[in-house]
């Protein structure tokens, strides 16, 4: 078996091996060695606050991976990379990732929720602009090169981060590329360009770099949160539209910060799923 074989099927096996039944959730490295440069990490113990048997927060990552929610069914679905939020110190795992990857596969979409690296957790070895960056531009390329074994619609592949997620999915809307063709992990050879983007009360990066070739978005955040995060969102929506970039925004007066997905939030904003899903419908993105 040649090199580029056994990177496959390195990944392959994993997925196998992590969980047999549909509705149960997988954990995939996005190295199967570990990360690039810290590889004798691969091992370190995460640090995971738990609710029964919920992950709820979690901290000290430093094997990035995610965790697999899949819709029933046969035919290929979209699918969404989620990134939580957590000031980059640690991962709100819950609201704004296992009840989001839950819900979208309930939905007929792929969810996958993403454990980044922790740039401003006490004593991290990471920064934001590479290493975080870099484990969301290698969920979307994990996801597009394993689209046949996920059942995934190569072309309907998404990234969605809500708070510091935010700021991560809005890096790898404008900072993709189109892969490496000669690399010798398939995975690699993959693009990281997001089909589209959903962005949720997120940090708006100082130096967005948006081109007309930005993807898509679909951008929600409460009144009364942040002025930098509300009236940044809002400017965010001003630059895309006039680049002619498809976008839709939802400011939810007398809301703040990090409502994600919970049972306790009330309407209105306990509907922005179901916005999103019909933005999507519009959008053709629930096509298979």
């Amino acid at each position: 078996m040649n090199a580029q074989k056994m990177v496959l099927a390195a990944f392959t096996f994993v997925y196998a091996a992590v969980g047999a039944s549909a509705q149960e959730p997988r954990v995939v490295p996005l190295w199967p060695n570990g990360a690039p440069g810290f590889e004798t990490k691969k091992n370190d113990p995460e640090n995971v606050k738990k609710k029964g048997n919920v992950e709820t927060s979690v901290t000290h990552v430093n094997n990035p991976s995610l965790t697999v929610y899949l819709p029933s069914g046969q035919t290929a679905t979209p699918a969404i990379v989620i990134c939580p939020g957590g000031g980059h110190s640690n991962l709100a795992i819950e609201h704004e990732g296992h009840n989001v990857g839950k819900w979208l596969a309930d939905n007929g979409i792929a969810g996958f929720v993403l454990k980044y690296r922790l740039a401003r957790e006490k004593g991290s070895p990471y920064t934001i602009e590479e290493h975080a960056f870099q484990d969301a531009e290698r969920a979307l390329r994990l996801v597009r090169a394993q689209s046949k074994e996920w059942n995934v619609n190569p072309a309907r592949i998404g990234i969605m981060g809500f708070s510091a997620g935010g700021e991560l999915a809005a890096l790898a809307s404008t900072r993709y590329d189109a892969g490496s063709p000669s690399s010798e992990d398939l995975v690699e050879r993959a693009s990281s360009k997001p089909d589209f983007q959903a962005l949720l009360y997120p940090a708006v990066p100082h130096d967005p770099r948006l081109t007309a070739e930005t993807p898509r978005a679909f951008l929600a955040c409460g009144g009364n949160d942040r002025p930098d995060i509300s009236q940044g969102l809002a400017e965010l929506y001003l630059a895309l539209s006039r680049l002619h970039v498809s976008t839709e925004l939802h400011i939810y007066a007398g809301v703040g910060h990090g409502f994600g997905i919970r049972k306790t939030n009330p309407l209105p904003v306990s509907d922005w799923p179901s916005l999103l899903l019909e933005w999507m419908k519009a959008q053709d993105l629930l096509k298979h």
